[in-house]
């Protein structure tokens, strides 16, 4: 599937006459799974991405000028990735927000040898260091970024999390904890980074739970979780599978403490699995989430407006994820411009010249962030969610039941994690 402009065609195409675009825009590519195996959560961030596009073209764009943007759904499928890139770089695309994390690793060289700036919403570690020298570096990544912290580093932190968690508890006795994912290249991405964390805190740490994205019937990883009496389950998956682990385990009786990464668990899922995504705790990317109010919400909420009209609509924690990832860009973008080199090489080089960076009119939102010429971790603190569900959600949408207060995320905590040169790379 292929959408020129964006997800929301009206909203661009009422805003820009087609031959301005076609003479003056800039083109990114906007890389996108509404279809496939990560579609539970691809949809609102790509949705994020779109509205944001929009909305910086119905003010002007970049520099005066328009961004042709084009989203492709690649359905989560790698070679299609690769394929669109190769077309969007044949016609001379200027910078792509991309996804998943097979294609962003595989995109890695291509986006290097030719200079397209890739911010994806894959947060591997192999995408933080430009430079490949660092000890557990596999190659070099000049031309990669990503809004967020690394999935290494969010583990990391809710690794941290709970270790404070069980001493606050008063809790006796040596905690276990243990990763369960996939065997694919997004689940396993932060695996060896953050094993490695846990036994430094002192965790046991188990073996790994091995269960699909896909949705299914996860009762005997339930009941291994049982078997080894699990205390922090680390959920590496995406939302959409994490909904059936959920329901499977509630079945089994599985008494622990999930906590899961950025992608594993959003509104969407506390809607879906009801009282059984009860409790979840979760990595955040973003200072604010949309029941706050503050000036940055204020402007998504412009953006927002781009598709809903009405300003009805709940926002979840990927739709905001996906605003600020967009907006660096933008920026980047905008500062490439002043200098009078928009290029993708100075695109690049944009984005280490501010430090504790957030976009002008997202603060509160948006988390300070930097980026230098021989670090992309361009974010060390991870804010902690807890997710409650105090009823039924079987009637009624995830904007009614936030509203009613059937669903809600609490903060409690933030973890700010050292830059530690050992740990650049993976």
């Amino acid at each position: 599937m292929r959408i020129k402009h964006s997800i929301a065609v009206g909203a661009l195409a009422a805003t820009l006459p087609a031959a301005a675009v076609a003479q003056d825009g800039i083109p990114v590519g906007h890389l996108a799974d509404l279809t496939g195996a990560t579609a539970s959560i691809g949809v609102d961030y790509a949705n994020g991405i779109a509205d944001t596009l929009n909305w910086v073209n119905a003010n002007g764009g970049v520099d005066g000028r328009p961004i042709d943007s084009e989203t492709v759904d690649y359905a989560y499928q790698a070679p299609r990735a690769v394929s669109t890139y190769r077309r969007w770089t044949s016609n001379g695309v200027e910078a792509i927000q991309g996804w998943g994390t097979a294609d962003t690793e595989a995109l890695i060289d291509f986006v290097s040898r030719d200079q397209v700036p890739y911010y994806s919403a894959s947060y591997s570690g192999v995408l933080t260091d430009p430079t490949g020298d660092a000890p557990e570096a596999t190659k070099a990544a000049p031309y990669n970024f990503f809004y967020g912290p690394s999935y290494s580093d969010a583990c990391r932190a809710l690794a941290q999390w709970a270790w404070e968690d069980w001493q606050e508890r008063g809790e006796e006795g040596t905690p276990t904890w243990v990763h369960m994912g996939d065997n694919h290249p997004y689940p396993n991405a932060p695996l060896k980074a953050c094993t490695e964390y846990a036994e430094e805190l002192g965790f046991e740490v188990a073996d790994p739970i091995v269960y699909s994205l896909a949705p299914g019937d996860f009762t005997p990883q339930c009941l291994t979780l049982n078997e080894i009496g699990a205390n922090y389950a680390y959920v590496a998956n995406i939302a959409g599978s994490t909904i059936s682990l959920l329901n499977s385990c509630a079945t089994a009786g599985t008494d622990v403490q999930f906590v899961a990464n950025v992608w594993g668990y959003d509104e969407n899922v506390m809607k879906a699995a009801g009282e059984n995504a009860d409790g979840v705790v979760v990595a955040v990317r973003t200072s604010s989430i949309w029941t706050d109010d503050n000036a940055g919400l204020d402007t998504i909420r412009e953006i927002s407006a781009m598709s809903d009209p009405s300003g009805e609509e709940y926002r979840v924690l990927s739709y905001l994820s996906g605003v600020c990832s967009a907006m660096y860009m933008v920026e980047a973008m905008e500062i490439a411009a002043a200098s009078g080199d928009l290029t993708g090489e100075a695109i690049r080089d944009a984005m280490y010249v501010k430090q504790d960076w957030v976009p002008e009119g997202f603060e509160g939102v948006c988390m300070p962030s930097n980026w230098t010429a021989t670090d992309h971790r361009g974010l060390m603190t991870v804010p902690i969610y807890r997710g409650h569900v105090t009823g039924s959600t079987e009637q009624g949408s995830v904007t009614e039941l936030i509203a009613d207060g059937t669903m809600s995320l609490e903060k409690v905590g933030e973890i700010e994690l050292p830059r530690r040169p050992e740990w650049l790379g993976y």
